[in-house]
C-alpha cells in the first residue's frame, strides 16, 4: 500500500508539472515591436490585424507609444500592419512569439491602397490608372485646411480664385463641368458657373485624397472626362476609442477649430465630428466697407455608423455644411449714409447608405445610395447706416435636390487573365427657384457600364470599357474607353488612356434667368450636348537605392471638346450674357515631375506643366486660325527632417505662368493674366510621441494680391480693370493638432 501511495504521489506531481508546462505554453504572451526599417525608430499607432489560418478569426490592435503590440493570439495567423506613409507589411506569425517587424517607408506613396475607379482596393503603383495620392501626413505638413490650400502649389493643377464666387480647379486645360469631385465616392453638388467652390471642401477629417488626371467617363460618367478628385474621409476600424482636435489661426483673419471622436466595439463603429471656420475678410487697400475677399463663416458636421464583418459591410453617414458670406458695399452718394449689401447663405447636406457583400475572396457586390440637398439663398439689402436698418432690395433662393445610386459587381482573380467590373449608376437632379424658368426643372441620367481587365502576360494589361447612357433630355452616344499598362521592369511602367465623353447641359445652363444690378444672365434651351474625347500617355520610372529614392514621371495629353458650353455676351450695352455652344475647344501639353528622397532627412520635388489651349474658330483679321495659347507652371518642394528635435521644414514654391483667358466674346478675343510666384514655408514639430503636432510658418511670402493682364471688356463676373485677384497677400499661421488613440 505504501508503494502504491508513493507511485500515485509521484504521478500526481508529474501531472501537475505537465499541466503547468502546457498552461505556460498556451498562455504565454509575446510582444511584437514595429519600427522604421531605415531610422530604426518605433512607430506608434500602427494598425495591426491578425487573421487565424484555421478559424479565420480576426483580431485587431494598435501599437503603443513604443511601437509594441501584445502577441496573445491562439493559433498561427496572418498578420497585416499598416501605417500612413509606409508600405503595408504582410507576414505569418506564431502564437506567443516575440519579434521585431520593420515597416518600409513609402516615400512616393506608391504603396498606398486606392479605391477610385478600381475593381477592388489596390496599390497605387499597380493601378492601370495614374493616381496621385495625397495622404494625411502631407495634408498636415502643408497645414492645408481645405482643398484649395492642398492643391494650390501643384504645378499640374490650376486654381482660379474669386472673392465671393470661390475657387475652382482645372486639369489639363479642362475645368468646371469636366472635372468630377467626389467625397467618399459620392458627387459633390452645387456648382456655380459650372464649378464646385473647393474652398468649401474642408480637410480636417480627411484620410487622403485620390486624384486621377485623365478620362474617367466610363466609370464616372458626366463631368469626368478631365479627371476625378475623390476625397476619402477617415474611418476608425481598429481603435476602441480615438479623438482629435485642431486649431488654426492665420494673420489675415482666419480662425478655424474642429474636433471629433469615434468608438469601435467588435463589429460596430460610431463617429461624430464638427468644425467652425471664420474668415474676417480682406482687401489689399482700405475701401471703407467693400472688401475684395468677403467675410465668411462656415460650419461642418459629420457622423457615421459602421457595421462590418468578414463578409458584410453596412455604413450610414450624414454630412452637413453651412456657409454665410457677407458682401458689404461702399457708401452711396450723395450723402454717403446708405450702402447696398449682399449675403450668400449656402447649406449642403448629404445622407448616404453604403453596403457590400463578399461572396468570396474574389467576388463582391457593393451599393451606394445618397440623397443630397443644396440650398443657396442670395439677399440684396439697402442698408441705412444712420438708423442701422436694412430694407430688402431683392434676392433669390436656389434649391437643388439630387438622388444618386451606384451598384458594382466586381469579379477579380489575381491568377486569371480576364476579370470584370459591372456597374449601374443613376443620378437625378431637381432644381427649384425664382431664377429657374418655370420655377422648377429636372434632369437625370441612368447608365450601365462594364470594364474588362485582361492580363495579356505579366507585363501587359489591357482594360477596355463601355458605358450606355439614358438621359432624360438628350440622346446620349455610347461612351467607351481603353486603358493599357506596360511594365517592362519592376522600376518602369507605361500607361496609356483613351476615352470618349458626353455631357448634357446642366439645369442652370438650360433654364437659369438671373437679373440684378450687376448681372443679366440667361439660360439657353437650345444648347447642344458636349461631346469629347481625351487621350494621355504616362511614363513612370522609380529607383530605390540604399541611400536615396528616385521617381520621375512624364505625362502627355490631348483633349478635343465639341460644342463646348460657355457664357458669352449677347448685348454689351445692357451687359447681358447667355450660355451658348462655342464650337470646339482643344487642349494639349505635357507634365514632368521628379522626386528624389534621401530618407529620412531630405526630400526634393520639382515639376513643370506646359498646357496649350485653343479655339479653332478664333478669328483674326476675318480669317480662321488655329493657334495654341500656352501657359507654363513650375513648382518646387523641399522637406528636411531634423531628427534630433523631431522637427520638419517644408518649403513649397510655385510659379504660375502667363495664363490665356480665352473667353469667347463674339470675336474670341485673346485675353490673359500675367504670371506670378507663390512661396509657403512651414515648420512642423511633434510633441509627446506625436500626440500633439504644432505647425507654424508663412504663406504667400512674395505678397502677391492681384496680377495684371489684358482682360478686354468687362465680363459677367470680372471687371475691365485689367487685374485679377489671386491671393490675399503675405500671412503668418500657426496650427495645433492633437490626436489620441486607444487600442
Amino acid at each position: 500500500m505504501k508503494i502504491t501511495i508513493k507511485v500515485l504521489f509521484v504521478k500526481l506531481i508529474g501531472m501537475m508539472v505537465l499541466l503547468l508546462s502546457v498552461g505556460e505554453i498556451f498562455g504565454q504572451q509575446g510582444t511584437i515591436k514595429i519600427i522604421d526599417s531605415k531610422s530604426k525608430e518605433a512607430i506608434p499607432f500602427a494598425t495591426v490585424c491578425f487573421q487565424g489560418l484555421k478559424t479565420v478569426t480576426l483580431k485587431q490592435a494598435v501599437s503603443d507609444m513604443d511601437g509594441k503590440v501584445p502577441n496573445d493570439i491562439k493559433e498561427t495567423s496572418k498578420i497585416a500592419i499598416t501605417y500612413v506613409g509606409y508600405e503595408t507589411l504582410l507576414d505569418t506569425i506564431e502564437p506567443g512569439v516575440s519579434t521585431t517587424l520593420l515597416l518600409i517607408p513609402a516615400v512616393m506613396n506608391m504603396s498606398e491602397f486606392v479605391v477610385t475607379g478600381q475593381f477592388k482596393p489596390e496599390k497605387a503603383d499597380k493601378s492601370i490608372y495614374k493616381i496621385n495620392v495625397i495622404n494625411s501626413r502631407q495634408i498636415e505638413r502643408k497645414a492645408a485646411t481645405n482643398l484649395t490650400d492642398l492643391l494650390s502649389t501643384e504645378s499640374h493643377v490650376r486654381i482660379s480664385q474669386g472673392g465671393v464666387m470661390g475657387a475652382n480647379l482645372s486639369f489639363m486645360g479642362l475645368t468646371g463641368e469636366n472635372v468630377k469631385i467626389l467625397v467618399d465616392g459620392v458627387p459633390v453638388i452645387g456648382r456655380l458657373d459650372g464649378n464646385i467652390d473647393i474652398n468649401q471642401l474642408n480637410l480636417y477629417n480627411v484620410d487622403h485624397v485620390e486624384i486621377i488626371e485623365g478620362p474617367m467617363s466610363v466609370v464616372y460618367g458626366s463631368n469626368a472626362i478631365g479627371g476625378v478628385v475623390n476625397i476619402i474621409t477617415k474611418e476608425n476600424k481598429n481603435s476602441s476609442f480615438s479623438a482629435f482636435a485642431n486649431a488654426y489661426y492665420e494673420s489675415v483673419g482666419r480662425y478655424d477649430f474642429n474636433a471629433g471622436g469615434s468608438a469601435h466595439n467588435k463589429n460596430h463603429t460610431y463617429s461624430l465630428d464638427f468644425s467652425r471656420n471664420f474668415f474676417d475678410g480682406y482687401s489689399e487697400s482700405d475701401t471703407a466697407r467693400s472688401m475684395t475677399w468677403s467675410p465668411k463663416l462656415q460650419y461642418n458636421a459629420n457622423g457615421y455608423y459602421l457595421y462590418s464583418t468578414n463578409k458584410v459591410r453596412l455604413k450610414f453617414s450624414m454630412q452637413f455644411f453651412d456657409e454665410l458670406i457677407q458682401s458689404y458695399g461702399n457708401l452711396l452718394k450723395p450723402y454717403y449714409e446708405t450702402a447696398m449689401d449682399k449675403t450668400f447663405h449656402t447649406v449642403r447636406q448629404t445622407t448616404k447608405v453604403e453596403t457590400s457583400y463578399v461572396f468570396s475572396q474574389n467576388r463582391q457586390l457593393s451599393f451606394v445610395g445618397a440623397y443630397s440637398t443644396y440650398n443657396r439663398k442670395y439677399n440684396l439689402y439697402q442698408n441705412d447706416l444712420t438708423v442701422l436698418e436694412k430694407t430688402s432690395a431683392g434676392g433669390d433662393t436656389t434649391v437643388l435636390q439630387s438622388y444618386y445610386l451606384r451598384t458594382l459587381l466586381d469579379s477579380y482573380y489575381f491568377d486569371q487573365k480576364l476579370n470584370s467590373l459591372i456597374g449601374f449608376e443613376g443620378n437625378f437632379d431637381n432644381t427649384e427657384g425664382a431664377r429657374i424658368q418655370g420655377n422648377s426643372q429636372q434632369i437625370g441620367d441612368l447608365a450601365g457600364f462594364i470594364n474588362l481587365k485582361y492580363n495579356l502576360n505579366s507585363k501587359i494589361t489591357l482594360q477596355p470599357g463601355a458605358r450606355l447612357i439614358y438621359n432624360t433630355k438628350y440622346q446620349a452616344p455610347l461612351v467607351y474607353s481603353i486603358n493599357a499598362k506596360y511594365s517592362p521592369s519592376k522600376n518602369t511602367s507605361l500607361r496609356a488612356s483613351f476615352a470618349r465623353g458626353f455631357r448634357s447641359p446642366s439645369i442652370k445652363e438650360l433654364y437659369l434667368d438671373f437679373v440684378d444690378i450687376n448681372h443679366n444672365l440667361f439660360g439657353n434651351q437650345n444648347l447642344k450636348a458636349e461631346s469629347s474625347y481625351l487621350t494621355n500617355l504616362n511614363f513612370t520610372y522609380n529607383r530605390e537605392m540604399p541611400t536615396y529614392f528616385l521617381n520621375t514621371e512624364i505625362t502627355l495629353f490631348y483633349s478635343n471638346l465639341d460644342n463646348m458650353i460657355s457664357l458669352v455676351p449677347t448685348d454689351t450695352a445692357t451687359m447681358s450674357y447667355s450660355y451658348a455652344n462655342v464650337f470646339k475647344f482643344i487642349s494639349q501639353g505635357l507634365q514632368l515631375n521628379t522626386t528624389v528622397s534621401f530618407y529620412p532627412k531630405l526630400t526634393l520635388r520639382a515639376g513643370i506643366s506646359l498646357t496649350g489651349r485653343k479655339y479653332p474658330q478664333e478669328s483674326q483679321n476675318n480669317n480662321e486660325v488655329e493657334i495654341f495659347h500656352y501657359s507654363t507652371d513650375f513648382d518646387f518642394m523641399l522637406t528636411y527632417n531634423f531628427e534630433k528635435v523631431a522637427t520638419s521644414l517644408i518649403t513649397n514654391f510655385k510659379y504660375s505662368g502667363k495664363y490665356p483667358n480665352l473667353s469667347p466674346n463674339g470675336n474670341f478675343k485673346n485675353e490673359y493674366i500675367d504670371g506670378f510666384p507663390s512661396l509657403d514655408i512651414s515648420l512642423v514639430k511633434g510633441f509627446f510621441h506625436n500626440l500633439l503636432n504644432v505647425s507654424c510658418g508663412g504663406k504667400n511670402l512674395f505678397d502677391v494680391n492681384s496680377v495684371q493682364g489684358a482682360m478686354g471688356s468687362s465680363g459677367a463676373h470680372s471687371s475691365s480693370s485689367g487685374s485679377t485677384i489671386v491671393a490675399w497677400g503675405r500671412t503668418a499661421f500657426v496650427k495645433f493638432t492633437y490626436n489620441f488613440k486607444k487600442s
